[in-house]
């Protein structure tokens, strides 16, 4: 049995794997997901979220060696979590991710990308610091695969974006590289395209990197799949160490 933290991605909550998680547990692991501050049902104000608060909120939900999965931007919050203590984490697992470059923040990362397919969703509030998808756009972009009830339950759940935690560069040292680190990538993603998370997944060794033919939300899509690939990677000798 491995443990499993989940977290997830931008504008998203815990919420989003509630169909992960009882699928992890019927392969016998254990399995958590936290909202991040300023999402889900943390009240935290945005102009107080930080990339740090990321990292602090993934490292108090550590009690022991655990597998870290970070869905799209929380590609940034699971490496600046291994940057500020590693000792709990036994890999980390970029899911259709962000993988940070060294000196780049997110949004560096993202508006280097080969094309801006979210550019034209984003609404961007600058008064509270954060960002919104167009309603009329989330589902195109995130969930064309997904049944009707995942669809619902994102658009009543989804919140503001701290836009704050994606503008902040982030430096990396052995302490997150020296990790096992493994790279999920979705073929059919419309929200980050697969040609820039095969680049991103470059910096992962050749066998830690897989596909799956879903769109942005594989935990929506196809959670059961995805689980026996969570529970592939918690079968290699090194991630279960």
């Amino acid at each position: 049995m491995s443990d499993f933290l989940l977290i997830h991605g931008s504008c998203h909550g815990a919420w989003c794997w509630h169909r992960v998680i009882p699928a992890l547990e019927a392969l016998g692991h254990r399995a958590r997901a936290i909202d991040l501050p300023g999402h889900g049902r943390d009240r935290t104000p945005a102009d107080q979220v930080t990339l740090d608060s990321y990292a602090q909120a993934i490292c108090a939900a550590l009690d022991g060696p655990t597998l870290v999965v970070g869905h799209s931007m929380a590609g940034y919050a699971i490496t600046a979590a291994a940057e500020a203590d590693p000792t709990h984490i036994a890999a980390l697992v970029y899911l259709c991710a962000y993988a940070p470059v060294a000196g780049q923040s997110l949004g560096d990362m993202r508006r280097a990308g080969p094309r801006q397919p979210l550019a034209p969703a984003i609404r961007i509030d600058k008064a509270t610091g954060t960002f919104t998808f167009d309603p009329a756009q989330t589902g195109a972009l995130f969930y064309h695969d997904c049944d009707p009830q995942a669809q619902t339950l994102a658009a009543l759940c989804l919140t503001p974006q701290p836009i704050a935690p994606q503008e902040t560069p982030l430096a990396l040292t052995p302490r997150s590289q020296s990790l096992p680190r493994h790279y999920i990538r979705c073929t059919d993603d419309r929200a980050i395209p697969p040609e820039y998370q095969e680049v991103m997944a470059q910096a992962v060794p050749p066998a830690h990197r897989s596909t799956l033919p879903t769109s942005h939300s594989p935990f929506f899509a196809c959670p059961e799949v995805l689980a026996r690939r969570l529970d592939a990677i918690a079968r290699q000798p090194e991630a279960a160490s």
